[in-house]
């Protein structure tokens, strides 16, 4: 039961990928001395591109569900489980112009730091807790006047599916975030972990879900709101990847 593996698919999409990315910062370097707008565009069209192989070599989809739960327009914090690289692809996919916490160290890869960078992240460090949570506020604020959404992982880094919150633990950040904001935190659950596990070189076939949770206003105590979102999340990832578990492929 389950979507199979896929060995040789997945050995073929990893080397294709590889080559893809490292032909794709390279020619798409020029990009970064236009407008954003303009720029904004060539990621949609690499994203859509890497979507396209995803789809060709390993028979590999997504669908979204409870979009009705998301503003179509204005700011908005987005709790979104971490399982793989494979959601961190289709962030611009699923928002418009999202502004992503990530750890400071990513901007430095060689180009693709650049990259990241034009996109307009908050970038934290995460060896200084105070350090980070102020960084965290003040980028939110900004990026709540700029009417963006903005994405966080609670957990603060990727999960493998057999993780529990005791192994990896939700983090009260974003709690501070709602706080400065006065924004509602929108849970997105996922199975994409269950695909694209972390680390793992083979992949399965079939279909990653996306599903947009109901919103959870400002207003909460931390701990409640903290156990609020762990519950939510956990129980719609765990409902999902046991639903791509007793599908057969």
């Amino acid at each position: 039961m389950g979507y199979k593996i896929v060995p040789i698919r997945s050995a073929l999409f990893n080397t294709v990928m590889f080559v893809f990315n490292l032909l794709a910062c390279c020619v798409f370097f020029p990009a970064l001395l236009l407008p954003r707008r303009a720029y904004l565009r060539f990621i949609g069209f690499y994203l859509r591109c890497i979507y396209m192989l995803e789809r060709g070599i390993l028979n590999l989809d997504f669908e979204i569900r409870g979009r009705e739960n998301v503003p179509e327009n204005g700011p908005c914090l987005i709790a979104a489980k971490h399982f793989s690289a494979y959601e961190t692809f289709k962030l611009h996919l699923l928002f418009n112009d999202p502004a992503i916490i990530l750890k400071r160290e990513l901007l430095r890869i060689p180009l693709w730091g650049y990259y990241l960078k034009k996109s307009r992240p908050i970038a934290i460090n995460r060896a200084s807790p105070k350090t980070a949570i102020s960084s965290m506020t003040e980028g939110a604020l900004k990026v709540k006047e700029q009417g963006r959404p903005l994405v966080i992982f609670p957990q603060g880094t990727r999960v493998r599916v057999d993780q529990t919150p005791e192994d990896k633990p939700y983090k009260s950040g974003i709690a501070r975030v709602q706080a400065a904001t006065a924004l509602p935190i929108i849970p997105m659950a996922t199975n994409s972990g269950y695909f694209c596990p972390r680390g793992r070189w083979l992949k399965r076939s079939g279909t990653v879900v996306f599903e947009f949770l109901m919103p959870i206003p400002p207003g909460k105590e931390t701990k409640a709101l903290m156990a609020e979102l762990e519950e939510k999340l956990e129980n719609a990832s765990n409902a999902l990847i046991e639903e791509a578990m007793n599908k057969t492929s």
